[in-house]
């Protein structure tokens, strides 16, 4: 992932055992250097485009497609609001069966998880009951086309298909457009610089303080 890449640097003191003196450091990436969108262009709707992942795409090759450039993968991931890659991101549907198969067992896959709402129109085409309401199986309302009868519009979900919808919903995301990624990029090289400090080593490193030396 290129992010890592762009994050500036930390001296911090050896923690090896074969460090040959106690003001040994080792130069590692800072990971508390954190980015996100500035919060102008995060409120402003216009600058995203609503995006649908394909079935096995990574968040590299959405990044190729978009931006011309597979190592602004974390660009993807920051735009689209991802805390956990591993969790947010969609399965592909190979992955999400061999996940369900995994948390059910193959012989609980096709169990009723919960119960859903199926569409109810009238004879006129107007909309009494919309799809995708969780309720109990029992679940009744007046028949639209017969006010001494009821209807049972009721869906069973599988375990199964509760994962795929729960999956697919991770599809939809809202990608940052590319004319705006410049100017997120340049914004995220100026909060990596390091402001002088006691620390300060220069603008892309500092240095943590050696308590073997001030505990002395």
């Amino acid at each position: 992932m290129g992010f890592f890449r762009e994050l500036p640097d930390l001296n911090y003191q050896s923690p090896l055992s074969r460090r040959s003196s106690s003001d040994e450091y080792v130069k590692v990436k800072n990971l508390f250097r954190r980015v996100k969108l500035r919060d102008d262009l995060q409120s402003t709707f216009t600058a995203f485009d609503k995006y649908q992942i394909a079935d096995g795409a990574r968040p590299d090759l959405v990044a190729e497609e978009l931006y011309g450039r597979a190592d602004l993968d974390w660009v993807v991931i920051i735009s689209a609001g991802i805390v956990n890659i591993r969790n947010d991101w969609p399965l592909s549907d190979r992955d999400i069966y061999r996940f369900s198969e995994e948390k059910y067992g193959i012989q609980n896959l096709s169990s009723i998880k919960y119960y859903e709402t199926t569409e109810v129109k009238d004879s006129q085409g107007r909309l009494i009951m919309p799809a995708g309401k969780v309720v109990d199986k029992t679940f009744t309302i007046p028949n639209p086309s017969n006010a001494l009868d009821t209807l049972n519009p009721v869906a069973g979900i599988t375990n199964y298909e509760y994962e795929v919808i729960k999956n697919n919903k991770k599809r939809g995301i809202y990608i940052l457009k590319k004319i705006y990624l410049q100017q997120f990029l340049n914004d995220m090289r100026k909060i990596m610089y390091y402001d002088k400090s006691s620390q300060y080593v220069n603008e892309r490193l500092i240095r943590t303080e050696n308590t073997r030396n001030t505990m002395l």
